[in-house]
């Protein structure tokens, strides 16, 4: 562990290993209904439920299948958190035709509905961290650890009052907002702030405050169907998207603006659903443990103590098609970091 801060290396606890080794699902990825036996025989410590908010409350924790698995995660000792791109559920669109001025303004000068909000508006922020609060009632992650981020890779507002702050900046507003409403009720809470394509540049007008923490999520990998580990910095998967040197730049620009000591990986090693193009039937996932190997050094050397990966389509169906997924050998080299 040379090179990881005392923060860092507290967090590993006694046995050394990374405090978050996880994985991250769909409701629908459920019909492998043995899931969290799957990922305590890997050594897994947590599984994330992904989609909107409202998706995983309806499809997830108000369902049969949704009980089963929370009971069996809690029987395993394994630690449920919510990963969910959130701000259209915490902004509710309908309050568009009353109050156009709480949603985000396009490069043309005209309030959009779509996605997102301007956070300039006050009005708009309360609303959010109101309903954020609401959500955290219902949606609990055994960790305190929440994920309530942007629309999914959507632009965020141009009005006059909003257009010199970076995507970043305007995230960041949000997200430290949301966590001292947060606060309030639970004092242990902690928000992501999700750096991931349009907001992989680190925010540089807008401080994060107590309880933010940073997490990255290099997508622009996968464009390439099949990893290069990360130290060749010259690998690039697609024309128009960073360098995997390009990617790490701006993991160490992060860096200096957010602690590593409470620093998130979210890649994309065991995810079928981008190597599929997020279109059934899935492929088979492009493996390669020594590209794991690899990239797992390459965050620990730099003190990050969480380290998961989406694992969306390896279901049911998944199984059928291709056999077992190297969830074990997932967990055996996240296990030995």
């Amino acid at each position: 562990m040379g090179g990881l801060t005392a923060p860092a290396r507290a967090l590993y606890g006694k046995s050394g290993g990374l405090a978050t080794r996880g994985v991250v699902l769909t409701p629908s990825d459920l019909s492998l209904e043995d899931w969290p036996e799957r990922a305590a025989r890997a050594k897994l410590t947590t599984v994330a439920l992904h989609e909107s908010a409202l998706a995983v409350i309806s499809k997830f924790v108000l369902s049969e299948a949704g009980r089963r698995f929370l009971a069996g995660c809690r029987r395993l000792s394994l630690d449920v958190e919510y990963e969910l791109h959130i701000m259209s559920d915490l902004l509710e669109r309908r309050h568009f035709d009353s109050d156009p001025d709480l949603f985000r303004m396009d490069e043309t000068g005209l309030r959009q509905r779509d996605w997102n909000l301007c956070v300039s508006s006050e009005r708009a922020l309360s609303l959010v961290a109101e309903n954020a609060v609401a959500i955290a009632r219902i949606l609990k992650p055994t960790t305190n650890r929440y994920f309530f981020w942007g629309d999914d890779n959507r632009g965020w507002c141009r009005c006059p009052r909003c257009k010199g702050l970076s995507d970043s900046d305007q995230a960041l507003i949000v997200e430290n907002r949301i966590v001292r409403e947060l606060r309030k009720t639970n004092a242990k809470a902690s928000l992501a702030h999700l750096s991931y394509r349009g907001t992989l540049q680190p925010p540089t007008q807008v401080k994060p405050e107590d309880g933010v923490f940073m997490e990255f999520a290099p997508i622009e990998r996968t464009f390439a169907l099949r990893l290069r580990p990360l130290t060749d910095r010259r690998h690039r998967a697609r024309k128009d998207v960073p360098s995997n040197g390009e990617l790490m730049d701006l993991l160490d620009a992060n860096l200096a603006v957010f602690p590593s000591s409470s620093a998130q990986i979210l890649e994309y090693w065991l995810d079928a659903s981008a190597f599929s193009r997020w279109t059934r039937p899935a492929r088979q996932l492009p493996w390669d443990r020594d590209v794991l190997a690899a990239d797992v050094a390459q965050y620990r050397q730099r003190g990050i103590p969480h380290i998961t990966s989406f694992a969306v389509f390896l279901d049911a169906e998944y199984l059928r098609r291709y056999g077992e997924p190297p969830l074990s050998e997932y967990g055996a080299v996240l296990n030995s970091a």
